[in-house]
Protein backbone atom coordinates (compact mmCIF):
# COMPACT_ATOMS: atom_id res chain seq x y z
CA UNK A 1 0.00 0.00 0.00
CA UNK A 2 1.38 3.38 -0.99
CA UNK A 3 -0.13 6.79 -0.42
CA UNK A 4 0.75 10.42 -1.11
CA UNK A 5 -1.19 13.22 0.54
CA UNK A 6 -1.20 16.97 1.09
CA UNK A 7 -2.41 17.84 4.58
CA UNK A 8 -3.26 21.05 6.44
CA UNK A 9 -2.91 19.76 10.00
CA UNK A 10 0.21 18.50 11.78
CA UNK A 11 1.63 15.28 10.34
CA UNK A 12 1.08 12.25 12.58
CA UNK A 13 4.45 10.53 12.28
CA UNK A 14 3.39 7.48 14.31
CA UNK A 15 0.34 6.90 12.09
CA UNK A 16 2.44 7.29 8.95
CA UNK A 17 4.96 4.75 10.23
CA UNK A 18 2.21 2.33 11.21
CA UNK A 19 0.74 2.65 7.72
CA UNK A 20 3.82 1.05 6.14
CA UNK A 21 4.87 -1.37 8.90
CA UNK A 22 4.20 -5.08 8.61
CA UNK A 23 5.35 -8.42 9.94
CA UNK A 24 7.16 -9.08 6.66
CA UNK A 25 9.01 -5.72 6.73
CA UNK A 26 12.13 -5.71 8.89
CA UNK A 27 13.18 -2.19 7.94
CA UNK A 28 11.15 1.00 8.35
CA UNK A 29 12.79 4.29 7.38
CA UNK A 30 11.45 7.72 8.14
CA UNK A 31 12.45 11.08 6.68
CA UNK A 32 11.15 14.23 8.35
CA UNK A 33 11.67 17.67 6.88
CA UNK A 34 11.20 20.36 9.51
CA UNK A 35 11.10 24.15 9.48
CA UNK A 36 14.50 25.38 10.65
CA UNK A 37 15.18 28.67 12.40
CA UNK A 38 17.43 30.17 9.71
CA UNK A 39 18.11 30.07 5.99
CA UNK A 40 21.20 31.48 4.33
CA UNK A 41 22.09 33.30 7.55
CA UNK A 42 18.69 34.94 8.03
CA UNK A 43 16.65 34.13 11.15
CA UNK A 44 13.34 32.49 10.19
CA UNK A 45 10.23 32.41 12.35
CA UNK A 46 7.91 30.47 10.01
CA UNK A 47 7.01 29.35 6.51
CA UNK A 48 3.81 29.39 4.50
CA UNK A 49 3.57 26.40 2.13
CA UNK A 50 1.19 26.50 -0.81
CA UNK A 51 0.66 24.17 -3.75
CA UNK A 52 -1.18 23.59 -6.98
CA UNK A 53 -2.95 20.83 -5.09
CA UNK A 54 -4.23 18.62 -7.92
CA UNK A 55 -0.91 18.83 -9.77
CA UNK A 56 1.12 18.32 -6.58
CA UNK A 57 -0.83 15.23 -5.52
CA UNK A 58 -0.64 13.75 -9.03
CA UNK A 59 3.13 14.27 -9.17
CA UNK A 60 3.63 12.95 -5.64
CA UNK A 61 1.73 9.80 -6.62
CA UNK A 62 3.86 9.41 -9.76
CA UNK A 63 7.01 9.62 -7.63
CA UNK A 64 5.64 7.04 -5.19
CA UNK A 65 4.76 4.73 -8.11
CA UNK A 66 8.26 5.16 -9.56
CA UNK A 67 9.82 4.31 -6.20
CA UNK A 68 7.65 1.19 -5.93
CA UNK A 69 8.83 0.08 -9.38
CA UNK A 70 12.53 0.80 -8.66
CA UNK A 71 12.51 -0.76 -5.18
CA UNK A 72 10.18 -3.76 -5.50
CA UNK A 73 8.27 -4.67 -2.38
CA UNK A 74 8.62 -1.30 -0.63
CA UNK A 75 5.60 0.14 1.19
CA UNK A 76 5.44 3.95 1.08
CA UNK A 77 3.51 6.71 2.80
CA UNK A 78 4.20 10.36 1.93
CA UNK A 79 2.66 13.51 3.38
CA UNK A 80 3.49 17.16 2.77
CA UNK A 81 1.88 19.83 4.89
CA UNK A 82 0.61 23.09 3.42
CA UNK A 83 -0.39 26.26 5.24
CA UNK A 84 1.40 28.22 7.97
CA UNK A 85 4.13 26.32 9.84
CA UNK A 86 6.34 27.44 12.70
CA UNK A 87 9.96 26.62 13.47
CA UNK A 88 10.25 22.93 14.33
CA UNK A 89 7.03 21.89 12.60
CA UNK A 90 7.21 18.88 10.27
CA UNK A 91 6.60 19.99 6.68
CA UNK A 92 7.18 16.65 4.92
CA UNK A 93 7.28 13.05 6.10
CA UNK A 94 8.19 9.94 4.12
CA UNK A 95 7.90 6.46 5.58
CA UNK A 96 9.23 3.48 3.64
CA UNK A 97 9.25 -0.15 4.75
CA UNK A 98 10.75 -3.27 3.20
CA UNK A 99 12.01 -6.66 4.24
CA UNK A 100 15.56 -5.22 4.02
CA UNK A 101 17.10 -1.84 4.89
CA UNK A 102 18.75 -0.95 1.55
CA UNK A 103 15.55 -0.75 -0.51
CA UNK A 104 13.76 1.14 2.29
CA UNK A 105 16.59 3.68 2.61
CA UNK A 106 17.06 4.02 -1.15
CA UNK A 107 13.34 4.53 -1.78
CA UNK A 108 13.17 7.18 0.93
CA UNK A 109 16.06 9.16 -0.55
CA UNK A 110 14.69 8.81 -4.09
CA UNK A 111 11.31 10.19 -3.01
CA UNK A 112 12.60 13.29 -1.20
CA UNK A 113 15.02 14.16 -4.01
CA UNK A 114 12.33 13.82 -6.69
CA UNK A 115 9.76 15.66 -4.58
CA UNK A 116 12.10 18.66 -4.26
CA UNK A 117 12.74 18.71 -8.02
CA UNK A 118 9.29 18.04 -9.41
CA UNK A 119 6.37 18.80 -7.12
CA UNK A 120 4.75 22.27 -7.39
CA UNK A 121 4.87 23.16 -3.70
CA UNK A 122 5.98 26.69 -2.87
CA UNK A 123 7.28 28.21 0.32
CA UNK A 124 7.37 31.75 1.58
CA UNK A 125 9.72 32.26 4.49
CA UNK A 126 8.94 34.79 7.20
CA UNK A 127 11.94 36.38 8.90
CA UNK A 128 12.37 37.81 12.37
CA UNK A 129 12.90 41.28 10.87
CA UNK A 130 9.28 41.23 9.61
CA UNK A 131 10.07 40.60 5.93
CA UNK A 132 9.02 37.60 3.82
CA UNK A 133 10.50 36.02 0.72
CA UNK A 134 9.62 33.19 -1.67
CA UNK A 135 12.25 30.46 -1.58
CA UNK A 136 12.96 27.77 -4.19
CA UNK A 137 12.45 24.15 -3.08
CA UNK A 138 16.14 23.47 -3.69
CA UNK A 139 17.08 26.19 -1.20
CA UNK A 140 17.92 29.00 -3.64
CA UNK A 141 15.95 32.21 -4.06
CA UNK A 142 13.23 32.54 -6.68
CA UNK A 143 12.00 35.71 -8.28
CA UNK A 144 8.31 35.61 -7.40
CA UNK A 145 6.15 38.72 -7.60
CA UNK A 146 4.56 39.77 -4.30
Amino acid sequence: MSAARLVTSPIDVAALTKEVAGDDRGAVTLFLGTVRNSNEGRPVDGIDYSAYEAMAIAEMNRIVDEARERFAGVAIALEHRIGALGVGDVSVAIACAHAHRSPALDANRYIIEELKKRVPIFKREHYLDGTSEWVAQTGGREEVPS
